[in-house]
C-alpha cells in the first residue's frame, strides 16, 4: 500500500519545518566550517535526512534506502560521468598544447583579464548550458580559466557565478519542457514569461561577475565591453524565448554575446590598459608563471579551439531530439527501484490530487552527455597525436581526480532525493507558501531554495511547479508568473547546490576546498536571488 506524504508530521509547522531544514542546515554548515571535508558533509547530510524521513515522516526504511541509493545513482550518472570526461578532455588539452594555444589567441583577441573572464565564463559558458547543462558548463569553463592563468579558487567562484541566467534555458529548455509538462501551462507561454524575467539579469551578470573579481572600479572601466556583451545576450534571449521558445535560447544568445564582443574588441580598448597590464605582470611574477607573446599563426587557432569545437559539436548534435531519441532506441535500459517505485504519494495541497511518485532510472549511457565528451575528448586526442598511451594516461588522471568528488556528488544527490520522496522538500515549500501577499518574492526564493537542493533547475520546476500554481491561484497571483518565476529564482541557486561546487572544485583541481567555494560565492546567490524576487514582485503588482 503506497505511503501518502506528511507535511505536518510533528502537528506544528514551524517545528516541522525546522526539523525538515535539518539535513540541509547540517550539510552547509558542514561544508563552510574548515573542519569537515565536502564528501563528510554530504555523508552527514545523508544521514540526518535518511535518519529525519524514518522518524519524523514515518517513511518506510525500507523506501528511504532506496532513495537515497536511487539519488546517488542519479549523481554518478549522469552527472559523474559528465565530470569524468571533462576532466580527461582538459588533461589531454593541456598535455598536448592546446591549452597554451588558447590561452595565446584569447590573448590575441583582448589581453584584459577581466574581458577574458566575461567571453569564456560568461558567453562560452551560456553555449555549453545551452547545449547540455547538468554541471557541464561549470566543469569546463572553469578548468578553461585554470588553463588560462586563473587562480582554482577564483576560476571555481567566478564560474559558478557566470552560470545563472543561462540556466533556465540550459539543456536545449529542457527545465520549461519539465515545467510545462508538471504545471498543465503552455510551454511557449512560460517560455516567454521567463524570457521576461531573466534579460535584466543577463544584462547585469557581466558587471557583477567582474565586480566580484576585480572591485567596482576596474570594472568601470570596462563597462562598454559588458554592456556589450550582455546587451547581446539579454535581447537574442528575450526574443527567441518570446517568439520561438526554450529550445534554441542560450545557444543563440550566447553565440551572439561572443561574437559582438569579439567584434567590439577589435574596435575599442580599456582606458586602463596600461594598469591592467602592470596588475597582471605583477600577478605573474608572483605565481611565477612564464610571459606568452601572442601568437599569429592560423595553426596556433586551430590547437586552441579545436578541442573544444570538436566538443560542441558532439554535445549539440547530442542534445538535439531526433539524435537523442535514436540512440535510446539503440539502448536506454529502464530500472524501476524496488520499494520505491509509486510506493510514496503527493497529496494535497502540494499537488491538486493525490499523486504516487515514480522512481525510475534510465541508464541511457548512449544517449547521455557525458558520452559525447568522452567521444570529443577521443577524437580530439586522436587530432591532437595524442595515440593510445597518451589517451589512456589522461583517462586514468581524470579517473583518479574525479574519485573523491565522485563520492561526494553521490552522497549529495541522495540528500536531495530523501527529502524529495519524503516530502521534506515539500514541507519548505509550503513554508514558503504561508506568506501571503509577499509570495511573489518568496515564491522566487522557493525557486531558489529548489535549485539548490537537488542541483537542477529542471529538478526544482518538478518538485515546486505544481506548489506555486496552486499557491498563486489561493493568492491571487497570475499562475504563469509564479510558476516561471520558479524557473527564474532557481536559476540563482545554481551556484550554491553542493553539487555544481564539487564539478568547480574537481575540475580546477581545489579539491577539499568546496566550503571556501561555498562561502565566496553564498552572498552572491542570495542578493542576485533576492532582485529577482523583487523583480516577481513588482511585476505581480
Amino acid at each position: 500500500m503506497p505511503w501518502p506524504q506528511p507535511y505536518n508530521p510533528l502537528g506544528s509547522a514551524l517545528l516541522s519545518t525546522l526539523v525538515a531544514a535539518l539535513p540541509v542546515v547540517l550539510l552547509l554548515g558542514a561544508l563552510a566550517s574548515h573542519r569537515v571535508q565536502a564528501h563528510w558533509a554530504a555523508l552527514l547530510g545523508l544521514g540526518s535526512a535518511v535518519v529525519i524521513a524514518i522518524t519524523m515522516s514515518g517513511m518506510p526504511a525500507v523506501a528511504a534506502f532506496a532513495a537515497a541509493v536511487l539519488g546517488a545513482a542519479y549523481g554518478l550518472f549522469p552527472i559523474g560521468w559528465i565530470l569524468i570526461n571533462v576532466l580527461f578532455l582538459y588533461r589531454l588539452a593541456v598535455d598536448h598544447g592546446a591549452f597554451s594555444a588558447l590561452r595565446e589567441h584569447i590573448a590575441d583577441i583582448t589581453a584584459d583579464r577581466r574581458l577574458q573572464l566575461v567571453l569564456v565564463a560568461f558567453s562560452l559558458g551560456a553555449f555549453f548550458e545551452g547545449a547540455a547543462g547538468f554541471g557541464t558548463p561549470v566543469a569546463i569553463t572553469s578548468a578553461l580559466l585554470v588553463g588560462l592563468g586563473f587562480g582554482a579558487l577564483e576560476s571555481a567562484v567566478l564560474s559558478l557565478l557566470a552560470n545563472t541566467a543561462p540556466v533556465a534555458f540550459g539543456a536545449l529548455g529542457t527545465p520549461i519542457i519539465a515545467l510545462g509538462s508538471v504545471t498543465g501551462l503552455d510551454v511557449h507561454a512560460l517560455s516567454a514569461t521567463v524570457g521576461q524575467l531573466l534579460p535584466p539579469f543577463s544584462l547585469i551578470v557581466p558587471f557583477w561577475l567582474v565586480a566580484a573579481y576585480c572591485g567596482v572600479r576596474r570594472m568601470l572601466a570596462v563597462w562598454p565591453a559588458l554592456l556589450v556583451a550582455g546587451v547581446a545576450f539579454a535581447v537574442p534571449q528575450y526574443l527567441v524565448s518570446t517568439y520561438h521558445g526554450p529550445w534554441l535560447v542560450d545557444i543563440v544568445a550566447a553565440i551572439c554575446s561572443m561574437g559582438a564582443l569579439a567584434a567590439f574588441l577589435k574596435m575599442w580598448t580599456p582606458s586602463d590598459t596600461a594598469e591592467e597590464a602592470a596588475i597582471r605582470h605583477e600577478a605573474a611574477v608572483a605565481a611565477g608563471t612564464p610571459h606568452h607573446a601572442p601568437a599569429s599563426p592560423a595553426i596556433d587557432i586551430v590547437k586552441a579551439w579545436m578541442p573544444w569545437l570538436v566538443l560542441a559539436i558532439f554535445v549539440f548534435a547530442w542534445g538535439v531530439p531526433a539524435v537523442k531519441n535514436t540512440l535510446n532506441a539503440v539502448s536506454a535500459p529502464v530500472f524501476q527501484m524496488p520499494a520505491l517505485h509509486n510506493a510514496v504519494e503527493r497529496t494535497p495541497p502540494v499537488v491538486a490530487a493525490v499523486k504516487p511518485e515514480a522512481a525510475i532510472f534510465t541508464l541511457n549511457w548512449l544517449s547521455a552527455t557525458g558520452t559525447a565528451i568522452l567521444l570529443a575528448g577521443l577524437a580530439a586526442g586522436l587530432a591532437m597525436g595524442a595515440g593510445r598511451r597518451g589517451i589512456a594516461s589522461a583517462y586514468a588522471d581524470a579517473l583518479r581526480r574525479a574519485r573523491i568528488p565522485l563520492l561526494t556528488i553521490a552522497a549529495m544527490f541522495g540528500v536531495g532525493y530523501v527529502m524529495r520522496y519524503a516530502g521534506l522538500d515539500a514541507i519548505l515549500g509550503l513554508a514558503f507558501a504561508r506568506t501571503g501577499r509577499a509570495y511573489p518574492y518568496f515564491g522566487t526564493m522557493l525557486g531558489w531554495l529548489g535549485v539548490a537542493l537537488t542541483g537542477s533547475d529542471t529538478s526544482s520546476n518538478v518538485l515546486f511547479g505544481s506548489l506555486q500554481v496552486l499557491t498563486a491561484t489561493q493568492v491571487g497571483v497570475s499562475t504563469l508568473l509564479m510558476a516561471a518565476a520558479n524557473s527564474a529564482g532557481g536559476v540563482m541557486g545554481k551556484m550554491i547546490d553542493a553539487q555544481s561546487i564539487v564539478v568547480a572544485g574537481a575540475a580546477t583541481g581545489f579539491v577539499g576546498h568546496e566550503g571556501l567555494i561555498l562561502r565566496r560565492i553564498f552572498w552572491h546567490s542570495l542578493a542576485l536571488a533576492s532582485l529577482v524576487g523583487l523583480w516577481v514582485l513588482i511585476l505581480a503588482n
